[in-house]
């Protein structure tokens, strides 16, 4: 096993690697999946170990899976997705045979004021790949701040070799067989596994399970793509209901350790324990995983190509879902830039983003949505941003002042009616300032079904755009994708089925 770190990089090893990638891409286009693998996984448990400056990978341990879900073509990842990148090579021929992006809590992390002051951390991260029928080298690349990758991970794997753990990957758990509707390789796999349910919630995550299947069905594009989709649901009982609320000071023994507070964010969810996530995961062919939080708590996260997490019970339980789900399933970004986020510099200046959805709009001739552009609009695209800015910022302010005298006017002893007065006193100025907000926007609504270059993005409210006004990735006020995210989505549901190599 090698560790090639990012400071002992040099410029030339950088480009002897991207002329090498090339070059096997280029013979790797037809390959045979019979000719280089078998039909089963090998899943690689491994820990991402550092902070923003340095990061190392360990391998713990490899695990030999039944069934290799994904589709027999496209074994060259036809998407340029993914800040980590999964590269493996024919030992005898040194070819390019396979290829995936994918992304990580820790590649999360390493943003965050904690990781940038030093602090490190260990984080599980599980990946897969078709289990190969002679020697391979793993590779894993790393993207820089200008998204461009190199290798930092190196591993020779045999498949004859006895470490490679081949237990059955039964583990007792309840197995419900929602929708099958042809062979995992030309579907869409899709889980549902428990979290914080007793074992006398078993027919209540059944319940649930039926729920969020129906409501994904009913939201384009995968209400025209529903028989293109397996989906499953895998049951295992909890010590205790619902997860972890650090701020609260309340801890849960759950399954999966599913926590709040992720990255200190109040709303943001995400699953401890990654390799327990895969190894009951493993008990059902999947190409994507949903967690299902038994709770009526608000909040959720989701990684690309690893899991999305929601609760079940808020009443905005299945618009999270499908706004998470974007997010793993179809490596979508958030297009909101207003709300609280644990991140500094996300997406670094005068970088493209790797995400279909979302622009630097660095080239505007050549933007990447470029044919879905509705006609005549021009590019970026004004749309009364800055005074929607100015009032929602005067209503936030409007409302931490409501929140403070509320709360010294029930310190102070105050009447109910007082308090209720207060209360009347600042709901008619919302309202005043509500309106003013629906007066812009009416102003620009002619432009709210088309797909042009709206400026205010990936948690930036400068210097990236997105396609349309209102999209689930960002405003849910239609509950719909824009079309660029609806032609994302479609392109990932073909990828899976074997339509799109």
């Amino acid at each position: 096993m090698k560790f090639i770190v990012e400071a002992a990089m040099s410029k030339k090893i950088l480009i002897l690697f991207g002329l090498i990638s090339s070059f096997c891409l280029g013979l790797a286009q037809d390959l045979s999946f019979e000719r280089y693998f078998h039909n089963q996984a090998l899943r690689l448990d491994l820990y991402q170990v550092g902070d923003a400056k340095e990061e190392f990978i360990s391998l713990h341990r490899i695990f030999l899976e039944p069934v290799w879900p994904e589709p027999l073509t496209g074994l060259i990842q036809p998407f340029d997705y993914g800040r980590y990148l999964i590269k493996v090579y024919d030992v005898a021929s040194n070819q390019l045979i396979f290829s995936r992006g994918f992304e990580s809590v820790f590649g999360e992390y390493r943003t965050t004021s904690p990781a940038l002051a030093g602090v490190k951390k260990a984080m599980e991260r599980s990946i897969r790949i078709p289990c190969p029928k002679k020697p391979v080298t793993l590779v894993i690349e790393k993207r820089n701040k200008k998204n461009i990758p190199y290798p930092f991970f190196e591993l020779t794997i045999d498949p004859q070799d006895y470490h490679i753990i081949r237990e059955t990957p039964a583990c007792g758990d309840a197995v419900i067989e929602k929708q099958r509707t042809g062979d995992p390789h030309e579907k869409v796999d899709l889980v549902f596994i428990a979290e914080g349910y007793l074992s006398s919630d078993q027919e209540k995550f059944k319940t649930d399970v039926d729920r969020f299947t129906d409501y994904l069905f009913k939201v384009e594009p995968y209400r025209s793509h529903k028989d293109d989709f397996n989906i499953y649901g895998i049951f295992r009982p909890s010590v205790e209901r619902a997860m972890d609320e650090p701020r609260q000071r309340a801890y849960k023994k759950t399954i999966l350790n599913a926590s709040f507070n992720a990255f200190d964010l109040d709303r943001y969810m995400l699953i401890d324990d990654n390799h327990r996530l895969r190894e009951i995961a493993a008990q059902v062919p999947y190409d994507t995983i949903v967690v299902l939080v038994n709770s009526s708590r608000y909040g959720g996260g989701g990684i690309g190509f690893d899991y999305c997490v929601t609760t079940t019970d808020h009443p905005s339980s299945l618009q999270v879902f499908i706004h998470e789900f974007g997010h793993s399933f179809a490596y979508l970004a958030d297009e909101y830039y207003q709300s609280e986020v644990a991140y500094n510099e996300f997406y670094p200046p005068g970088v493209e983003p790797l995400e279909p959805n979302i622009t630097a709009l660095l080239d505007p001739d050549n933007i990447k949505w470029k044919e879905l552009l509705s006609p005549g609009i021009a590019i970026p695209t004004e749309y009364g941003k800055e005074k929607l800015e100015a009032w929602q910022a005067e209503r936030r302010t409007l409302r931490q002042k409501q929140m403070e005298e509320i709360e010294g006017a029930k310190k102070a002893g105050l009447p109910e009616a007082k308090i209720k007065a207060i209360q009347e006193k600042y709901q008619a100025k919302d309202k005043e300032i509500q309106a003013k907000i629906e007066a812009v926007r009416k102003e620009y609504s002619h432009l709210a079904d088309k797909v042009a270059a709206f400026e205010g993005a990936g948690y930036a409210s400068k210097g990236l755009y997105r396609p349309q006004m209102y999209c689930i990735m960002g405003s849910n006020q239609r509950g719909e994708f824009c079309k660029v995210c609806q032609w994302a989505i479609t392109k990932m549901i073909d990828f899976y089925c074997g339509r799109l190599r």
